[in-house]
């Protein structure tokens, strides 16, 4: 089953499978009910379908005549599109009618004698009789019921809504027809042989009349869908523009002193008419009066700012939901000031260096940046990430929009040398248990605040332990090796651990560079 984008019918559809749910159990009194307040839901809902479709085959008509001779199919079409569903919904009412009265006072009309009153309230005399539902609908092998032939008028009258729509856009509209029949579900039921065996057998006659009237809002609302696309066809959705205002519309939303600001001013129309009309800046609601919302965003911090406009709104005539989104941007700049530290203009090599690019009176789209000694890459409006490769200088260049080429120096230098330590113990001396659990060295960047790693390659690792000849091994990369984990593990107090020649390599090193000695003393 399609899942419908109108809230209505997605609403009326929930309704009929929670319906379903209950025919599939042992229906008590208390939930005839329950079958009753829906079955009356759908046929409100029946009545605003067929308010809202009776105004639309005219308005086709009107419309049809303003544009291209084609567009008169549309309007000969409506009144077949109105018939077809009239034509259902008469099928579907003498079934339903013909059980009220053959469960009432079988006179061959509904008339008041085939209701009762229980409690104050009207109820159908029938309402609980299941031999009506199964012998009319399902019947048996001698004789068939009726439900074949309604499973059949249902896919029937389908086809003849969509033979309405012109053949290049059926296919996309099959999904718009609520008109059609389930061939799945009832397949995978125990014991049912066929849809109507599935939807009706052992029924109350009050359990299945909301069904039909599903039936009937199917159609409804398949008529519906015809009617707003022959609106779309012939240009219903189209909105009359009664209200009127002067707007400027700036070349440049950045201008310097020197240059001419630039405007072009037009009429802005906008229709009074239009309903729930809604705007949102960036997902939030923005209060609109006579139709024109009025947006503002403080300058807190420079830069290009880009911000999304959407507005919705409810057409008149179809009463369809429509939704425009745009994106737009301005900037902010700031008065020329600027405070350079000399010392700390440097850039490290083996890491990505991140910068902020501006220029006062110069929009960032105007702004052209060039390094030298370095390379450089875009990361934003005005965000770039420099790289570097060799120590020594590098320079960035400003130019562009009237600013003559300002060129700025700085200094590129190694990543400096980390602190090596025995895993996370920062002490010389430590105890026994600590040290046995410790799994090799590491290289700290205290301070550092890049993104960068360095790795330990190797070290000599010494025990020296009170009256015995030294122990040592040569380890390679930053863990114990099995050699020295085995020497680690002979810790006792009073042992001394000499960690020496320790190299190791960071982000831009060419060969590796030592590092100074770690003494620890084990107490």
């Amino acid at each position: 089953m399609s899942i419908p984008k109108e809230p209505r019918q997605l609403m009326i559809n929930i309704m009929y499978l929670v319906l379903t749910a209950l025919l599939a159990l042992n229906v008590s009194a208390e939930i005839f009910n329950a079958f009753k307040v829906v079955d009356d839901g759908l046929k409100k809902s029946n009545s605003v379908l067929d308010d809202e479709n009776a105004v639309k085959p005219a308005r086709i008509d009107q419309l049809s005549k303003k544009k291209q001779e084609e567009f008169k199919i549309y309007a000969e079409r409506a009144p077949q599109v109105r018939a077809l569903s009239a034509e259902f919904a008469s099928y579907v009412s003498a079934i339903t009618d013909y059980m009220i009265d053959q469960t009432g006072n079988k006179d061959g009309k509904v008339d008041e004698g085939d209701y009762v009153e229980v409690q104050g309230h009207t109820q159908l005399r029938g309402k609980k009789d299941k031999d009506i539902t199964t012998r009319y609908l399902v019947g048996d092998k001698k004789e068939p019921g009726i439900g074949g032939e309604l499973k059949n008028k249902i896919l029937e009258y389908r086809g003849k809504f969509l033979d309405l729509v012109d053949e290049a856009d059926r296919a996309e509209f099959e999904n718009k027809i609520a008109l059609n029949v389930d061939e799945e579900t009832w397949k995978h039921a125990k014991d049912k042989s066929s849809w109507e065996d599935y939807y009706f057998r052992q029924m109350p006659l009050a359990a299945t009349l909301p069904i039909f009237t599903k039936f009937i809002n199917d159609a409804k609302s398949s008529e519906n869908a015809i009617l707003d696309y022959y609106l779309e066809k012939v240009g219903g959705t189209e909105i009359v523009f009664d209200q009127f205002q002067v707007v400027a519309s700036p070349k440049k939303s950045y201008i310097t002193r020197g240059e001419n600001y630039e405007a072009d001013i037009f009429l802005s129309a906008f229709s009074k008419n239009v309903e729930n009309l809604s705007v949102r800046i960036n997902g939030a609601n923005v209060p609109v009066n006579n139709g024109v919302a009025s947006f503002k965003s403080p300058g807190s911090s420079v830069g290009v700012k880009k911000y999304t406009a959407t507005i919705s709104f409810t057409n008149p005539v179809t009463k369809e939901v429509t939704t425009k989104t745009q994106d737009f941007e301005y900037e902010v700049g700031e008065r020329s000031a600027s405070i350079s530290l000399d010392k700390m203009n440097v850039f490290y090599i083996g890491v990505e260096n991140p910068i902020t690019v501006a220029a006062a009176g110069v929009s960032t789209n105007d702004l052209k940046v060039s390094g030298e000694g370095i390379t450089m890459k875009k990361a934003g409006s005005a965000n770039w990430i420099v790289e570097a490769t060799r120590p020594g200088s590098a320079s960035i260049t400003l130019s562009g929009g009237g600013l003559a080429p300002t060129k700025f120096d700085y200094r590129v230098k190694m990543i400096p040398d980390p602190t090596p330590r025995l895993g996370g113990v920062k002490e010389d001396e430590v105890g026994n248990g600590v040290f046995k659990v410790q799994k090799g060295l590491i290289a700290a960047l205290d301070g550092f605040d890049f993104d960068a790693k360095c790795n330990i390659t190797g070290y000599r690792m010494v025990r020296v332990a009170p009256r015995q000849d030294p122990e040592i091994t040569v380890n390679a990369g930053a863990s114990f090796s099995d050699d020295a984990t085995r020497i680690r593990d002979k810790a006792k107090p009073g042992d001394r651990f000499f960690f020496e020649n320790i190299r190791c390599k960071c982000p831009g090193d060419a060969a590796a560079r030592k590092l100074p000695n770690i003494a620890i003393s084990i107490n």
